[in-house]
């Protein structure tokens, strides 16, 4: 009995890990790729856009490279990744995140993982490697099998986490702040 107990948790175990890896998918050009349709019907692709606009306003504020197009947006950006064991960054994972809106749907994929490695400077502090960059799809072939189910794990999460937040900007009714518009005053002269 303690055997199938142990073998269940177990198999429960590698299941939980594995999911995570599941969520990212080859696409056309052999690249990894999260990607989601999202239906919203009865909403129009202008409150979708500007959806979009806040979330990227909110998100990314200080990204220079999150550009608004015409149905959407493309940005870049990186996350850190972390070793099991001692919980310090051991690298970091750029992405592209493009997300474009038709009338009553919206969709949203990241691609294009390239992983940078960290390695500790002369002060002690994690830095970037120069000039290594190893795209995610080539990373079993310079990376221990450990660390490239690491860096599934962490990618497929940190996508869907960063999907969840995409829905619920998109879900709720945002409307974009310009701080440099200052409210204009009404002056009442017919009561004194």
């Amino acid at each position: 009995m303690k055997r199938f107990f142990l073998f269940l948790t177990c198999l429960i175990a590698v299941e939980v890990a594995s999911a995570q890896k599941s969520l990212l998918s080859l696409d056309e050009h052999n690249k990894y790729i999260y990607y989601q349709v999202v239906d919203r019907p009865g909403i129009s692709a202008d409150s979708l856009q500007k959806s979009v606009a806040y979330f990227v306003k909110d998100i990314y504020p200080k990204n220079k490279s999150a550009q608004m197009t015409q149905n959407g947006a493309g940005i870049k950006d990186k996350f850190l990744t972390y070793t099991s064991l001692v919980k310090h960054e051991n690298g970091e994972m750029a992405y592209n995140l493009t997300i474009e809106c038709k009338e009553g749907k919206y969709r949203y994929w990241l691609t294009d993982f390239l992983f940078t490695p960290y390695e500790k400077n002369r002060y002690g502090v994690f830095v970037p490697v120069n000039g290594v960059e190893i795209p995610l799809e080539n990373a079993s072939s310079k990376l221990t099998q450990k660390d490239v189910d690491g860096y599934f794990d962490q990618t497929g999460a940190f996508c869907k986490q960063l999907g969840e937040k995409l829905k619920k900007y998109m879900t709720e009714n945002h409307s974009v702040k310009n701080p440099d518009q200052q409210p204009v005053k009404k002056i009442v002269t017919d009561k004194w």
